[in-house]
């Protein structure tokens, strides 16, 4: 290895280790130890320390072709040392008015997005809601008046055979006569019963 070779290699490694002190700050900025569970801390954890390992490999690889040498390991806490002392509260500095900008951004964007895109489609579904409701309502109150209607022209028409068939229940025997006014009214009472139901139902349906 030539001394220009080593000149590089103890450049590169100073810098590393600048690098890698940089890089525990910001991922001890994004990763709260205290709430994060253990198992997931130590996947990234793992994944952190590999990262940083290929990347010093490779840097290593690419100045003196891979020889560890013991002065590597001296820059590299030299380089650790240099950002600790002169940069450390500049890149903090920095980094916090980073994710600043970023989550200012994205508040921005989410709240265009929600002005934009969502709002209108909220929109466009509550009108087509109230459209909906009001056809219901419309439906319903024509179906009343026309069941209204047909009730009475059905009453008129049929009131001359109305007659005659009570004239006819009347000449019944009076246990017959009560035993069908029993099952009448047991129908009566059912048919009530259901109608309230229906009532409630479409009342609880349009009033959502």
């Amino acid at each position: 290895m030539t001394l220009t070779t080593q000149f590089y290699t103890m450049l590169a490694m100073t810098g590393m280790g600048a690098w890698l002190g940089a890089s525990l700050d910001t991922y001890t900025c994004f990763v709260v130890r205290s709430k994060t569970t253990r198992w997931i801390l130590f996947i990234h954890d793992l994944l952190f320390w590999a990262v940083q390992g290929l990347l010093f490999f490779y840097v290593l690889l690419s100045v003196n072709e891979g020889e560890f040498r013991l002065y590597i390991f001296l820059a590299v806490l030299l380089g650790v040392a240099v950002y600790q002392s002169l940069f450390k509260q500049i890149y903090l500095t920095a980094l916090d008015l980073m994710i600043y900008f970023f989550v200012f951004i994205y508040r921005i964007l989410a709240k265009m997005a929600k002005l934009v895109v969502f709002k209108p489609i909220l929109w466009t579904f509550h009108v087509i809601l109230l459209m909906i409701w009001f056809a219901i309502r419309n439906i319903y109150g024509l179906f009343c008046f026309f069941g209204v209607c047909l009730y009475k022209i059905v009453k008129i028409a049929t009131y001359p055979l109305y007659s005659i068939v009570y004239k006819c229940f009347k000449l019944l025997p009076v246990v017959i006569q009560l035993k069908v006014k029993h099952f009448f009214q047991k129908g009566a009472g059912f048919l009530t019963k259901v109608q309230k139901l229906f009532i409630i139902l479409i009342n609880k349906f349009l009033k959502r």
